[in-house]
């Protein structure tokens, strides 16, 4: 008698479609931020339980966990919901005190820093310190995704570029 094939065994990462993180699949049933895997979410949830617990109490926990949601809506961006997108880049421009930036048709192929990062980093920089720099990386990388081809002059100066993209 034939034996039973074996199940398919789980991957053992998963990339997050959102901002592209590479990440153990978490087990049961993980209710995703859309634009994000489980497990990003997950992650997510985990690296800012503390600030969220402390809102009541703190007003820059509360700034760092509004900065933190604006960055990770940015990173998880979901076509079928133009406003979300739009309002996480205003809500970061206002932060960090600049203009919301022209959005591209897409998001930007590849992020600085995702939340991944951040997590990653907590035992040796303040949350606080990571969410900001986090946020700005965002910012700037949809930025840059929005800003026309540029190209540097002879001198390696970033100048207009002259070829029309």
């Amino acid at each position: 008698m034939p034996a039973a094939p074996l199940p398919e065994p789980a991957p053992a990462t998963e990339a997050c479609p959102g901002c592209g993180a590479v990440l153990a699949p978490v087990d049961g049933d993980v209710a995703a931020h859309p634009g994000a895997s489980p497990s990003c979410t997950r992650l997510f949830d985990v690296t800012l339980r503390g600030p969220r617990e402390e809102a009541s109490a703190d007003a820059g926990a509360v700034a760092t966990a509004r900065l933190a949601d604006a960055a990770y809506d940015a990173q998880h961006p979901v076509a079928a919901e133009p406003a979300r997108l739009s309002a996480a880049l205003a809500q970061l421009g206002t932060a960090l005190g600049a203009a919301a930036p022209t959005r591209p048709s897409g998001p930007p192929s590849a992020w600085t820093t995702t939340i991944a990062d951040v997590a990653a980093d907590l035992d040796v920089i303040d949350l606080d310190v990571l969410v900001d720099s986090w946020a700005r990386a965002v910012f700037a990388d949809w930025a840059a995704a929005g800003a026309p081809e540029r190209d540097t002059d002879r001198l390696g100066n970033d100048a207009p570029s002259t070829f029309g993209g």
